[in-house]
């Protein structure tokens, strides 16, 4: 058996985590059905990138060395497993050596005519710069998940053990609080990466669509493959 990168894969530049990624999160292969390529980039956890000022030379320096190593091994393309790396989209880009998306905020640049609102791992770290550098809106409606609970501990706290049903329940009511304070929003993009997996129940319980990486990314995929 060959231990060779599949060709023509999309590649994934991984933060520095331990947490379970269960299938439909961005880091699962069994997510995608397309080939992936992962890279992990040694020493870049999520308080790297959830942050509403990070060290961007740091981060886009890391980002550039593991795009640049992926490439190597064959991939098209390249997308992040968190979407507050949408504050490198334009700068990833001019040194990347194949096309980037970084982020489901890209999204909403495409969502003409429509209203969109975000649920986010984090409301406090999601700055409008964030969005400015995807071409969205910087008054985009957001909704954070709660600071103290499930998801946190274990997606912004690197925790080993997920619950679930009690992340289920965070993201619909962050869905819940999002509607109710901005009633125009008919659109909802998930920009954490790790939220995939909560995305049916989310459209269900609100009865709007929901835009999240996975869908980004299989319409990127597509795009970079029919160009070459």
């Amino acid at each position: 058996m060959s231990d060779r990168p599949p060709r023509d894969a999309l590649g994934i530049l991984m933060l520095d985590t331990r947490f379970p990624r269960i299938v439909g999160d961005v880091g699962n292969a069994a997510s995608y059905d397309f080939p992936v390529i992962f890279r992990r980039m040694e020493g870049i956890g999520s308080a790297d990138a959830v942050a509403a000022h990070p060290d961007r030379p740091r981060v886009l320096a890391a980002l550039k060395a593991n795009a640049e190593a992926l490439a190597a091994e064959g991939a098209v393309g390249l997308g992040t497993s968190c979407g507050f790396l949408a504050l490198y989209q334009d700068d990833l880009a001019a040194v990347s050596p194949v096309p980037v998306a970084t982020s489901a905020l890209l999204h909403i640049r495409k969502l003409a005519g429509r209203k969109a609102g975000v649920i986010t791992a984090s409301a406090k770290n999601l700055t409008p710069a964030h969005f400015a550098a995807v071409g969205a809106p910087a008054d985009t409606p957001v909704a954070g998940l709660p600071e103290d609970g499930s998801f946190a501990a274990t997606f912004l706290r690197n925790g080993l053990m997920l619950d679930r049903a009690a992340v289920e329940r965070e993201v619909v009511a962050a869905g819940f609080d999002l509607v109710a304070r901005h009633p125009a929003v008919d659109t909802v993009v998930l920009e954490c990466t790790n939220l995939p997996p909560y995305k049916q129940a989310l459209e269900k319980a609100l009865g709007l669509p929901v835009l999240d990486v996975l869908d980004l990314l299989n319409d990127f995929y597509r795009e970079v493959s029919a160009r070459r």
